[in-house]
């Protein structure tokens, strides 16, 4: 125990002594006016004797309690304070605002946690062996206090100082008000004794944040420390916020309680932990920092004001703008920092230490904030450490994709990309724009933000694009690969599948797309563009207008998105212009020639696939107008058959998966196209 520590538990076990003495001076009064003090049975019925005394109304309380002990305590306890040293006892006085009557409810209430005499005692004194705690009317008759005052009894009601702090609970509420009972949670009780350990329900839902030191802390900081109690720090994509708030909370020279709003958005009492985390805030006298707030609005709207109007220092952390009926105090509203990438790639320096990687790599284009990159790192390490290998940039692409929450998964397939620029089979004016965008993306953050070229009109710092092309000819294969380029996963969703019937799904279905993904190191691929995309006609009837509606709304949502979003359509003339206008990029897929097909045939015919020396790549390739999707499913049909016979893949293989390719598009066999190998067909 240390000294401070001891000086707060003498300062507590005075006041316990007084107190105790004041139970002792009571109990021998009881007894002096008990007609049958020894009574084996006494508090299980009420004798005659006790009915003809209670009719009497004759005194039953003791003489009022000599203050000068209590003196005597306290006065040491100001020495120990002139010395530097902190009492908890007066400490949490200060902080729930707990006058010395307060103090003295809230010990009677305790004694019984802390010594199991007076258990005994007490239920001597309520004359119940039943009821071992304190109950209202015997705090009275201790403190020498009449039931009959009002401001004593207010001092128990709901917005009492004692109550609203979450330091003592009156129970028995169906009981009189004299006799119901008293109790002082454990952690409280804890708490008193020097123990700050955080009560295990606000554990499970605290996050492990670190805190960054940006200048915006600083600025915070001072904040706080003129008064300022409720902060909103709305951030963009980076997740700043959390780790500047917390940085703040310390420089302010606040121990920090950092809240994971997720996790107790999903509690089933939420509303009741709130209560509970605020009462651990006082005790260990800490400022709240809760995010991301966005997941409590509008469902949990009365959780997320239990917290804004927490009387300590509250910094809450989201991307929604601030809407005033969150809480009756008026915040300061502040934009979290965009870190410049000269700031993230010293992070990555950082964590990475005499690792020879090209951070800037990882700096430029990904959203990872502070409290991330330490674990995208970690994370890595891990990876290189199972693979047997020192650590290589393919390790922390994998440590930053794991940092990426799993709630797009729910509404999009996640594809972590496992191909390269040598898998892809397209005309060098194809793959020149291909990597004109990966480029785009990459330094984005350097031309918008370092070199203001930021657009105005609301617009994001995303990046959108559109992949047209008959179906097969790589538009999901080449945005695969800029995913791996960049190092991110690649998220498609179908739209076809989030169109709804109903007026006014379809743009939540898009809504929670979006939200999801803010703040997603991925690649956002929408197939099936062209199901919103479409024309906007002229509106004839209720279906054309909110068939435009959706259309107008996901093009203002993809200009505010700050990622990077892939469209892809085998209509490419269906698109309305006003979307084209606002696009990246548009990239056009042609089928491919005679040429690529045959490149195409050999890439997916190569090892470690065994290929017989039969195999015709010039004939594959100058018979069959395929496109590359159905090339490649043509080879893994041949694949397929050549592992059944338990023979390398020959020409008769390929001819017969091209034949079943065929007659999956509905195209007619010909001996044009087959040639002397429409024999192998049978």
């Amino acid at each position: 125990m240390t000294e401070t520590a001891s000086a707060s538990v003498t300062h507590l076990l005075g006041r316990l002594w007084v107190l105790e003495q004041r139970v002792r001076e009571v109990v021998e009064h009881r007894r002096a006016h008990d007609p049958d003090p020894d009574d084996a049975f006494r508090g299980l019925y009420v004798s005659e004797d006790l009915v003809q005394r209670l009719l009497a109304r004759e005194p039953d309380c003791a003489p009022a309690p000599d203050d000068a002990l209590r003196e005597r305590v306290e006065t040491a306890a100001d020495e120990a304070e002139r010395r530097g040293e902190s009492l908890r006892l007066r400490s949490l006085a200060r902080v729930a605002g707990l006058s010395q009557t307060d103090l003295d409810v809230l010990l009677i209430a305790v004694l019984p946690d802390l010594d199991p005499r007076f258990e005994r005692l007490y239920g001597y004194l309520n004359d119940d062996v039943s009821r071992r705690r304190a109950t209202v009317g015997l705090t009275c008759e201790v403190l020498g206090v009449s039931p009959l005052q009002a401001g004593f009894r207010a001092g128990f009601g709901t917005d009492a100082p004692l109550l609203a702090a979450g330091l003592l609970a009156v129970e028995d509420a169906d009981r009189p008000f004299l006799t119901r009972g008293l109790r002082v949670p454990d952690r409280v009780a804890a708490y008193l004794l020097g123990d700050d350990r955080p009560d295990p329900r606000v554990t499970a839902v605290m996050s492990d944040v670190q805190g960054y030191p940006h200048p915006l802390a600083s600025l915070l900081a001072g904040a706080l420390t003129s008064g300022e109690q409720l902060i909103h720090l709305r951030e963009g994509d980076q997740v700043t916020g959390l780790p500047v708030a917390v940085a703040a909370l310390a420089q302010a020279g606040r121990a920090v309680l950092a809240l994971d709003l997720r996790r107790l958005s999903a509690s089933a009492a939420a509303e009741d932990l709130v209560a509970v985390v605020v009462r651990e805030a006082r005790l260990l006298g800490a400022g709240i920092v809760a995010g991301p707030v966005d997941v409590l609005v509008p469902e949990q709207v009365a959780v997320l004001s239990g917290v804004a109007s927490a009387p300590v220092p509250v910094i809450l952390v989201g991307r929604q703008t601030w809407d005033p009926s969150w809480s009756s105090v008026t915040p300061l509203v502040v934009s979290a920092p965009v870190l410049a990438v000269d700031e993230q790639a010293a992070l990555w320096a950082d964590q990475l230490g005499a690792t020879q990687l090209a951070v800037t790599e990882f700096a430029g284009h990904l959203t990872l904030g502070p409290d991330q990159i330490p674990k995208a790192v970690a994370a890595a390490r891990h990876s290189a450490r199972m693979a047997g290998r020192p650590l290589s940039a393919e390790d922390l692409r994998v440590g930053v994709r794991s940092q990426n929450a799993a709630g797009l998964e729910r509404l999009a397939r996640r594809i972590e990309p496992g191909v390269g620029w040598d898998d892809l089979v397209l005309t060098p004016t194809v793959e020149r724009g291909l990597r004109a965008l990966a480029a785009r993306a990459r330094h984005r953050h350097t031309v918008l933000t370092t070199w203001g070229m930021r657009r105005g009109g609301g617009r994001g710092r995303g990046i959108t694009a559109l992949f047209g092309g008959d179906s097969g000819t790589g538009k999901t294969m080449s945005a695969e690969v800029i995913a791996a380029d960049l190092g991110l996963d690649l998220y498609t969703v179908n739209l076809a599948t989030v169109v709804d019937k109903y007026v006014g799904e379809t743009e939540k279905n898009l809504e929670r797309i979006f939200a999801e993904a803010s703040g997603i190191n991925a690649v956002l691929f929408f197939d099936e563009a062209d199901a919103i995309f479409g024309k906007r006609g002229e509106v004839r009837d209720a279906h054309d207008r909110y068939a435009n509606i959706e259309s107008a709304y996901l093009l203002q949502r993809l200009e505010t998105f700050d990622g990077l979003a892939v469209m892809a359509t085998n209509l490419r003339t269906n698109i309305d212009e006003a979307f084209t206008r606002r696009l990246d990029a548009i990239i056009d897929f042609p089928a491919p020639t005679a040429e690529l097909r045959r490149r195409l045939w050999e890439v997916t015919l190569r090892p470690p696939l065994p290929v017989a020396d039969d195999v015709d790549l010039d004939f594959l390739a100058e018979s069959f107008d395929l496109a590359g999707g159905n090339i490649r499913s043509a080879s893994t049909t041949a694949a397929y058959l050549a592992a059944a016979k338990g023979t390398p893949v020959g020409m008769a293989e390929v001819v017969m998966a091209v034949e079943q390719e065929y007659r999956k598009l509905g195209r007619l066999v010909l001996s044009g196209e087959f040639g002397d190998f429409l024999d192998l067909l049978g």
